[in-house]
């Protein structure tokens, strides 16, 4: 099932010049990029984001990470999409990511851990409104869909 998923190359991966090799990575894997735009996250953003998070003694100091400097945020679609890509980008911490995810490979602190996915179809379906209106992510077809599906 085709599934939709926010990505957010953060702050600290955008200031470290890891936005290409992040991006690569999820492009590689073959999802369909959907939408993508560089920009400053309003610390106003950051809390209706996090929200969720409101009433968690670190909300105040992710928003402010999160609107600290310009990120990379992008709509990615694929089967499955959701849970292959929180597998891609790794456990929130360092010392549990294993090798080869990008926090595995990348991470160096639990509070600076370079990118953002979505954890739930719900968590996207609310998410990815907060960044992007529907005439900002076009609807196209992958021509190299079927043989990343294995029916090509």
């Amino acid at each position: 099932m085709q599934e939709r998923t926010l990505i957010i190359i953060k702050p600290d991966a955008v200031q470290r010049g890891l936005v290409g090799e992040i991006f690569a990575r999820f492009e590689k894997r073959g999802f369909k990029l959907i939408a993508a735009k560089f920009m400053k996250i309003s610390y106003e953003l950051a809390q209706k984001h996090y929200a969720v998070h409101k009433e968690r003694p670190f909300f105040g100091r992710v928003c402010e990470y999160l609107a600290s400097s310009p990120s990379m945020v992008m709509v990615w679609e694929g089967d499955d999409i959701i849970r292959l890509s929180r597998n891609m980008i790794g456990a929130t911490a360092p010392a549990e990511a294993l090798p080869g995810t990008i926090r595995g490979d990348f991470a160096l602190t639990k509070g600076y851990n370079l990118v953002h996915g979505s954890d739930s179809q719900e968590a996207a379906g609310y998410e990815i409104p907060l960044y992007f209106t529907q005439q900002e992510m076009p609807d196209y077809k992958l021509e190299i869909a079927p043989w990343l599906l294995g029916n090509g």
